[in-house]
């Protein structure tokens, strides 16, 4: 299956169709054509030579005023991707490097940066035959670009840095010998376009995104389980509750409860209790807040991944070059923010259902175990979601609120937008990690409501759940079924 790179709308759902299914990638005839037209127009504008052009024929940064001469012009831009290959830390997720190379094939495909056609065509190539370079987390500002991240991904088209290919990692030189591929020579413009962008910013962004919109079905599904083996009432799920705060998330969390629950017997039999805790009653308002916040985040980063983000920008049409400041990250570097504390809070509340079903409560056991006492059963578990939620708490610090001046002052308002996408996934991996540790939970709760069942939905996924995660008689080692759930919750969709 191939995915043709064109200028038509690219949304969400299809990065992650193409993602999941494996498509490679190729360029339309139109982008081809937008391609070449630019750089073509761009060699014409390098014939005046009175007027410099940023980044073309001058340095970077607060070196702008430094003129370059043509014949080093090519020098130049090798130079910057070398010098700006600064990164350090953990590597970046093979997956999201892959996702950057699509979306930086995608933003140089609408005819405004000024690259050669062969430069696109082999980041088309490293995508398709999973050439993936290795980047770095950390050294970008977010504002001039992902300069440091988008270097590492680039080395590897001047035969320069490493690559994974095969599941090793290994010299991309080594790489280019066997698929016989010669270096790029890169023009005057190209290093630039390269490194300026957000799409370092946008592939943690947009990964996150897709699985935070999972994680809070999961939480959904997850929530009704411990609703019903927590004994939890309906009556804060009923359509009319929701119809006069009409909240689009709101309403859709109480709808998915009710319809996990349906035909529930643990549901219809008498409570003793008036209410419940909000950690159960108010699962459609926190869970629904999540999922706008979702919808919001998703609209503008659907935006970022469908615009050109170099600099100088390029308008053949127009006659002209604008150095100006597309690739600055603040459009996405807030949202990402306040996706992260939506996230978040995902795990917080489901942490205190955790800790709600553990405590020896409404006829269930001290820690859930039979003999408690002698077994210490799933204290530990709920140890362990309270210290994630914790770190999550610190980590939705919101990194956009920072600013440190660079390049001698000249880039003086920076976005951190790549320590916000970051975070942000470190986060999502912790909610899910969180919402692991509460399944299993969940699913030992309700085996003490035997032998009422609870509906056909959350029985058929208990079922499934109890293949990779056993109900748990006496003290047993938990980590392995920790690591059992969050992979259940990768590898299955959930039940709204």
């Amino acid at each position: 299956m191939v995915h043709y790179i064109n200028a038509d709308w690219l949304t969400i759902e299809r990065v992650e169709e193409i993602l999941s299914k494996g498509y490679k990638l190729a360029l339309s005839d139109d982008a081809k054509e937008r391609i070449v037209h630019c750089r073509e127009f761009l060699d014409r504008k390098m014939e005046d030579t009175s007027h410099p052009i940023y980044g073309v024929t001058t340095g970077f940064g607060s070196l702008c005023n430094i003129s370059v001469d043509k014949e080093n012009l090519s020098l130049l831009q090798k130079n910057l991707v070398m010098s700006h290959a600064c990164g350090t830390g953990e590597r970046v997720p093979s997956e999201i490097v892959k996702l950057m190379i699509f979306l930086k094939i995608q933003s140089l495909s609408y005819g405004h940066s000024g690259v050669q056609l062969v430069t696109v065509e082999r980041l088309v190539e490293m995508y398709n035959n999973d050439i993936l370079p290795v980047v770095y987390e950390q050294g970008s500002l977010g504002a001039s670009g992902d300069l440091s991240p988008l270097a590492h991904m680039s080395l590897p088209l001047l035969g320069l840095g490493l690559v994974e290919y095969n599941g090793s990692v290994v010299e991309s030189s080594v790489v280019m010998d066997k698929m016989g591929w010669e270096s790029i020579a890169l023009c005057s413009k190209e290093g630039l376009a390269l490194l300026n962008g957000t799409q370092f910013m946008s592939a943690y962004g947009v990964y996150s995104l897709i699985k935070a919109r999972k994680l809070s079905r999961w939480a959904d599904t997850v929530g009704a389980i411990s609703l019903d083996a927590f004994d939890g009432r309906m009556e804060p799920f009923d359509h009319d509750v929701h119809a006069i705060r009409p909240h689009k998330g709101q309403a859709e969390t109480a709808r998915n409860i009710r319809n996990l629950l349906e035909g529930s017997e643990i549901t219809k039999q008498p409570k003793k209790h008036v209410q419940d805790p909000y950690s159960f009653r108010c699962i459609p308002q926190v869970h629904g807040a999540t999922k706008d916040t979702i919808d919001y985040v998703w609209g503008v980063l659907e935006t970022e991944i469908n615009s050109a983000t170099d600099n100088p920008t390029i308008f053949p049409d127009a006659d002209k070059v604008i150095s100006a400041g597309n690739f600055h990250g603040q459009p996405i570097a807030l949202p990402m923010d306040f996706l992260a504390i939506a996230v978040a809070e995902l795990g917080n509340i489901s942490e205190r259902r955790i800790y709600k079903i553990v405590s020896g409560v409404r006829n269930l056991p001290n820690f859930l175990v039979v003999n408690p006492g002698l077994n210490s059963g799933f204290m530990i578990p709920q140890y362990t979601a309270a210290s994630i939620v914790s770190q999550s708490k610190g980590l939705c610090w919101p990194a956009s609120c920072d600013s440190i001046p660079s390049s001698q002052g000249q880039e003086d308002h920076v976005s951190m937008g790549s320590n916000a996408a970051t975070k942000l996934w470190r986060v999502v991996q912790n909610t899910e990690r969180v919402l692991a540790i509460e399944l299993m939970n969940a699913a030992q709760a309700l085996e003490f409501r035997r032998p009422l069942c609870s509906s056909a939905k959350v029985e058929a996924l208990v079922d499934a759940y109890r293949k990779v995660v056993p109900f748990v008689c006496n003290d047993t080692v938990m980590y392995p079924h920790i690591a059992a759930s969050v992979k259940f919750l990768n590898e299955n969709e959930p039940a709204c």
